[in-house]
């Protein structure tokens, strides 16, 4: 991931050997990790069960927080893919029956988000 990407606040991928090594301990058993992201200090993790979002917090960062999703959560996704200037794809993940996408992240162009529209889409849909 670029620099610049980073600065931005754009994700960029993490391979899932790096993921089991860092976060491996958040696994349920038979849970594996599927593809993730990071995005300067915070990571966002897509398993064959949930999808883990990693908040580093505060300035230090030794203060981080695990939100899990269950992929049965998850109403609605959408994903805007990068253009000819635009230096970002989005993803937007509407939990329950929020009317605001609950979680809205943005990627570098890297990111094949077709490939997390699919994973997306197979845990949302079945």
């Amino acid at each position: 991931m670029g620099i610049f990407s980073a600065i931005l606040g754009n994700a960029g991928s993490v391979s899932s050997e790096d993921l089991i090594k860092k976060y491996g301990q958040l696994l349920t058993t038979n849970e594996e990790i599927e593809m993730g992201f990071k995005l300067i200090r915070d990571t966002f993790i897509f398993t064959n069960k949930r999808l883990i979002l990693v908040d580093v917090q505060g300035i230090t960062g030794s203060k981080t927080e695990y939100k899990s999703i269950a992929y049965k959560n998850i109403t609605r996704f959408s994903v805007e893919t990068a253009g000819t200037f635009d230096l970002d794809a989005e993803l937007k993940i509407w939990i329950s029956s929020e009317q605001q996408p609950s979680i809205v992240k943005q990627f570098n162009k890297s990111v094949n988000v077709y490939e997390v529209q699919k994973v997306l889409a197979f845990h949302v849909l079945g």
